[in-house]
C-alpha cells in the first residue's frame, strides 16, 4: 500500500438558508458565480463525490464542452457494476475507501463535492468549508448536515446574481489543529 499523505479536507457546497442543497438530484437555483467558485476550488485537486452528483456535474460540463476542473475524481457508488471510462476518474465503493485513495494521490487539499450522503460522512473530518450561502428558503429533498464546529470565518463576501443574494463563506473547523482522523 502506498504511503498516505495528510492533505487538508475541504467541503465545497452551495446551500439555501434552510440548508437545502438539492431537489430531485438538481440544484434548486442557478448561480453562475457559484459554479465559477466550485471550479476554482476543485481545479488541480483530488475531488470526492457521489455518483449522482458526479453524473449531474458531468451533464453540465458536457453541455458546455469544457473539461471537469479537478485533477482526479473519485466517484463513490454502491453499484458494483458501475463503470466509467474517463481518464481522470476512479471508482470507490465507500467513502472511507475513496478517502484512502485520495490521500495516496493528493498532497495539498482533498475537495469533497457532494452530495448529501457524502457530505454527511465527511463533515466530521473536514478542516474547511467553502460555502455559497444562497439567500433563499426553498423546498428540497437533500440537506447539508449541521456544521456548528465551523466557527472560524476566513472569508465572507456577499454578492448578487440575477436578483439572488448570496454570500461566499470560507469557514474553518474550530478543532482544526486537533482534528479527528
Amino acid at each position: 500500500m502506498k504511503k498516505l499523505n495528510d492533505p487538508k479536507i475541504s467541503i465545497v457546497v452551495a446551500m439555501a438558508k434552510n440548508r437545502v442543497i438539492g431537489k430531485e438530484n438538481k440544484i434548486p437555483w442557478h448561480l453562475t458565480p457559484d459554479l465559477v467558485r466550485f471550479k476554482e476550488k476543485c481545479s488541480g485537486h483530488t475531488v470526492i463525490m457521489g455518483r449522482k452528483t458526479f453524473e449531474s456535474l458531468l451533464g453540465y460540463y458536457e453541455k458546455s464542452g469544457k473539461e471537469l476542473p479537478g485533477k482526479t475524481y473519485i466517484i463513490v457508488t454502491s453499484d458494483a457494476t458501475y463503470q466509467l471510462n474517463r481518464k481522470n476518474c476512479l471508482i470507490s465503493y465507500s467513502f472511507d475507501d475513496a478517502l484512502v485513495k485520495a490521500k495516496e494521490i493528493e498532497q495539498d487539499e482533498v475537495i469533497i463535492g457532494g452530495g448529501g450522503s457524502i457530505y454527511q460522512q465527511a463533515i466530521a473530518i473536514a478542516d474547511r468549508l467553502y460555502v455559497t450561502l444562497v439567500d433563499l428558503t426553498v423546498a428540497g429533498d437533500t440537506f447539508f448536515p449541521a456544521y456548528g464546529d465551523f466557527t472560524k470565518v476566513i472569508e465572507e463576501t456577499p454578492g448578487i446574481y440575477k436578483n439572488i443574494k448570496y454570500t461566499f463563506l470560507t469557514l474553518e473547523n474550530r478543532y482544526k489543529n486537533g482534528r479527528k482522523r
